[in-house]
């Protein structure tokens, strides 16, 4: 069987990595190529070490109470090279302003959980705390799909809205939050209201039914990473492959149906023929090479949208940051009107991220909500980075290093009505024999959804 996998990302070499293990598994006698267009492996994935900095460039870690990306590290057998987060700094601050307050203990992404913390939190104000607690006593609403911004102010009220979920909704999918679909990003919100009405009792229910921290033997933290960086992941992958499986620097320009089989064609003329086509890349680029083999699909996919991203990186002297950085980062709140849509203390959460003495903060910036920023050049955007931490952190000082990248057109958007268009482009695709869809675009953004999502589109075209 000939297998062609379109696209390098994390997706991509999961579904590779799973095809040989089913190939191996099954007898299957399998001719795999992963085809890239960009001269290296990762996607958004890019690890560097520099003066004794661990620094990444796009996704620092992977959740693991997913469980995709975990027990794909245990069957690589890399599951020993992965460090958990520090749970002594496990706090998260809202800069709100032009302060930076930290979230009340308990606060489980959009609702409180525990009485005391929200009570006497200077994050919200007397009359935002009433509002979230009205929620206790609120019917059951909603019923059809609706955006994560009206989900939040119909439960909870606008400050909930505008002062938590709005900041690490632009954190996680740097989205528009009044565009957003709950039902796609945060099903578990949904399903809460659901069974239980209230979204505060639901959560204190749920809370009260889990074992307590240190009691069930977890080993690992919500989030999880590796020692050397995220690239441990994409090499271990890489090097798992046949030796003649990677094809770098070759864009694919065209996918087309040759008989019962299929042709993949590059912009150079390389030519793969194929049983088996799993395009896991971007859903544009995707519509874009099936736009004449099914065009209705073609403008399924071309529908979901995309935000672009941009990170800066900055390592400095510990003595030359003022605040004791004894949270995991903070979060910024669009009504600030700042450039920063969070920052990441990368030293404090994990281990081995700066040499010792030292600081590593990292920047997010751009976004659904401010493409604008995006539009600067990296000197302009490490000057914004400097300038806004200096407000937030009391930072003056010349960092010791800085790094700065770009994702373009990299973070799709989940609009309401998201997950009626992916069944759609489900349908359309189980049409077309030996083609499958893969990738971040469909039903999850994260390392494990990637892993998942690849994984699965690897056992449906061995199946």
């Amino acid at each position: 069987m000939k297998l062609v996998v379109v696209g390098g990302g994390v997706t991509a070499l999961a579904a590779a990595h799973r095809a040989v293990e089913l190939a191996r598994e099954r007898g299957i006698d399998l001719d795999v190529h992963v085809v890239e267009a960009r001269d290296r492996l990762g996607g958004t994935i890019v690890s560097e070490r520099a003066d004794g900095f661990l620094v990444e460039a796009g996704p620092d870690s992977f959740l693991s109470e997913k469980p995709w990306a975990l027990a794909l590290c245990r069957r690589l057998g890399v599951e020993d090279r992965l460090v958990r987060t520090d749970d002594r700094f496990r706090k998260v601050f809202v800069w709100f302003r032009a302060r930076l307050h930290p979230l009340p203990d308990g606060f489980q992404l959009l609702a409180p959980t525990r009485l005391v913390p929200f009570a006497t939190s200077s994050l919200f104000s007397w009359r935002g705390k009433a509002r979230m607690a009205l929620d206790l006593i609120l019917p059951r609403g909603g019923g059809e799909d609706e955006s994560l911004g009206a989900f939040v102010r119909r439960r909870l009220g606008g400050e909930a809205l505008e002062r938590v979920a709005q900041p690490l909704v632009a954190g996680i999918y740097t989205a528009d939050p009044e565009e957003l679909s709950v039902a796609a990003t945060m099903p578990r919100f949904v399903e809460v209201e659901r069974r239980h009405r209230s979204v505060i009792l639901g959560l204190r229910r749920g809370l009260a039914q889990a074992p307590l921290p240190g009691t069930s033997g977890a080993r690992w933290s919500l989030f999880v990473t590796f020692a050397d960086g995220m690239q441990t992941l994409v090499t271990t992958l890489a090097d798992r492959l046949p030796n003649s499986a990677i094809v770098l620097g070759q864009r694919v320009a065209g996918v087309e149906r040759d008989g019962a089989r299929w042709r993949v064609t590059t912009a150079d003329g390389a030519r793969f023929d194929a049983d088996r086509v799993i395009l896991a890349a971007e859903a544009h680029v995707s519509a874009r090479l099936l736009r004449y083999v099914d065009p209705a699909l073609a403008t399924l996919l071309g529908e979901i949208e995309y935000a672009g991203a941009a990170t800066v990186s900055l390592g400095y002297r510990r003595a030359d940051v003022p605040h004791p950085l004894d949270g995991f980062g903070f979060v910024v709140p669009r009504s600030e009107g700042k450039a920063l849509l969070a920052g990441t203390f990368s030293s404090v959460k994990y281990p081995g991220r700066a040499p010792a003495g030292h600081a590593l903060i990292r920047c997010f910036m751009g976004g659904a909500l401010d493409a604008e920023t995006l539009r600067e050049d990296d000197a302009g955007l490490v000057a914004r980075a400097r300038r806004e931490l200096g407000e937030a952190l009391g930072v003056t000082a010349e960092p010791v290093l800085v790094r700065a990248s770009r994702w373009p057109a990299s973070m799709p958007q989940y609009r309401v009505g998201h997950l009626v268009r992916v069944e759609a482009i489900e349908r359309a695709a189980a049409a077309r024999p030996g083609l499958q869809l893969a990738g971040a675009a469909y039903r999850g953004v994260g390392i494990a959804d990637c892993v998942r999502s690849g994984e699965a589109a690897a056992e449906a075209a061995l199946g």
